[in-house]
This record gives structure tokens, C-alpha cells and sequence, in this order.
């Protein structure tokens, strides 16, 4: 069997801190992932000022707080990513981030990133989906809210412009944070693969290891899991994050699985 690619998502469990970025490295490397991923983007290009968060945000993030200027605090500079890259470096382990607009993208080339995630939102951005097939590279589309039709149409963007079939693979993901177990849909992961005739993973929000760990033996090529230092650190996304202990946790199963099958 193919080892599986497994993501530690650190997305923004930075908290904006290059120094907990690091320590987020850190905790990924020592449970064995393949690559820890953040995220790429400028608030001014993504929303509106006065712009509402989305519910788990506001569960999660100070009232007081806009959607924008939480964003805004979260963002990290080239010099940043420079800095991350460099630590992902010294521990053995691959540097993602996830671009969210064309400036974001262009970062991310300039730095030689060898794989774009492309998030979900995304999906029938077909700007955004042309830019990123015209550079060629390896490419992980995540299909949370969407629906096959919208899939098909941005698998066929990607081929045509430049995204050669085996180095594209498609995510199952449920948009939900965290995502009840009873609406994960498993099997639209096995479907998605058969009918795009694409490699295919899980990028997962339930709570707990349970669901990535089956989607590795319903044949998942990648894994892609939050991860946080803490879940009681404040910001949007450490809730439905796993702590270093539980991603160790689930590596280790991950690893057994593969042994099993």
C-alpha cells in the first residue's frame, strides 16, 4: 500500500505569532506528518469591512471583533513565511499554505511551493482555478459545500489548464466545524474518486481520529486534520482542532491501518 500523505492543518492556530507557528512545526513534526499547511491570504482582499463572521466564529472570537479585523490579525507576511519555511526545514517537514486570492498565489510560487491546496470555497472561483493550473505544480481540491456538477466543472478548469491527472487529487470534506459524525458521508469519498477517476483523501472536521482513520481504510491517499497547541487558546479555529497528543494519536493509528491492509 502507498504511505498515506497526512496534512497537519495549523491554518490560523498561529494566532498571527510567527513564534507559534513554529511551535505548531514543531508538534507536527514530532507526530510524524508529512507536511504542516497554513494558510495564505490578504484581508482586504477576501471581505468586506463590515462583513459578519460565520457562527463557529463568533462561538469562538470576541463580539467586539469584525470579521475583517480578525482575518486582518491572522495574516502573515513574505518575511513570515520565510521564517516558517526555513524551520519546517531544520525539522524535516514539508511547508503548505493554502492561498486565498491571486496575490496569495503568486507569494506561494515565488516561495516554490511544490503542492496548492485549493480550499473549498474556492471551487467555482474559475479565475482563481486557472491561475493555479497554469503553474503546473501538484494540486489538492477540497469539495466541502459542493455539488458534483461544480466538481466536475473545476476538475475539467484544472486538466485543461495545465494540471496533469496524476498530480491532482480530490478531498471529501463536510463545511461544518466542528462536523457532527451522522453528516461526514464517508462514502462520497469513494464516490468522488470513482466518478472523476482521480485520486481522492478526506480533509476532516469531525472531533476526534475515528473518521480520518477509517477514510485511510476506505483507501484515502491523504489525510489533511486541524491541529492546535491548545484547544482552549482564543481565535476561530482551535475548537475543532486536535491537540499535538490526539495528532500523535492518530498518526500512530494511520500508520497501523496501513500495516493491517
Amino acid at each position: 500500500m502507498t504511505k498515506t500523505f497526512i496534512i497537519a492543518e495549523a491554518g490560523v492556530n498561529h494566532n498571527g505569532s510567527v513564534e507559534i507557528a513554529k511551535k505548531l512545526v514543531d508538534a507536527a513534526a514530532t507526530s510524524g506528518a508529512d507536511a504542516v499547511k497554513f494558510q495564505t491570504f490578504k484581508a482586504k482582499n477576501l471581505v468586506c469591512k463590515g462583513m459578519q463572521k460565520a457562527e463557529y466564529q463568533k462561538k469562538n472570537t470576541p463580539d467586539s471583533e469584525s470579521q475583517y479585523e480578525m482575518i486582518k490579525a491572522l495574516e502573515l507576511d513574505k518575511n513570515d513565511h520565510l521564517e516558517i519555511i526555513e524551520h519546517c526545514n531544520k525539522n524535516n517537514i514539508m511547508f503548505l499554505s493554502t492561498p486565498f486570492d491571486h496575490e496569495s498565489i503568486d507569494l506561494l510560487d515565488s516561495l516554490q511551493i511544490p503542492i496548492f491546496k485549493i480550499p473549498s470555497g474556492e471551487i467555482t472561483n474559475y479565475p482563481y482555478l486557472k491561475k493555479i493550473a497554469g503553474l503546473k505544480k501538484q494540486v489538492i481540491l477540497s469539495t466541502g459545500m459542493s455539488t458534483l456538477e461544480e466538481v466536475d466543472s473545476a476538475i475539467r478548469i484544472l486538466l485543461e489548464e495545465g494540471v496533469n491527472r496524476e498530480n491532482l487529487t480530490i478531498l471529501h470534506a463536510t463545511s461544518e466545524y466542528p462536523c457532527p459524525i451522522d453528516e461526514v458521508n464517508l462514502s462520497a469519498m469513494i464516490t468522488i474518486g470513482k466518478i472523476f477517476n482521480l485520486k481522492f483523501g478526506y480533509s476532516d472536521h469531525t472531533e476526534g481520529i475515528t473518521v480520518p482513520i477509517s477514510a485511510v481504510a476506505l483507501g484515502a491517499s491523504i489525510i489533511e486534520k486541524h491541529f492546535t497547541l491548545s484547544r482552549n487558546m482564543e481565535g476561530p479555529d482551535h475548537k475543532a482542532s486536535l491537540e499535538p497528543n490526539e495528532l500523535l494519536e492518530m498518526i500512530d493509528g494511520i500508520r497501523k491501518i496501513e500495516l493491517a491492509l
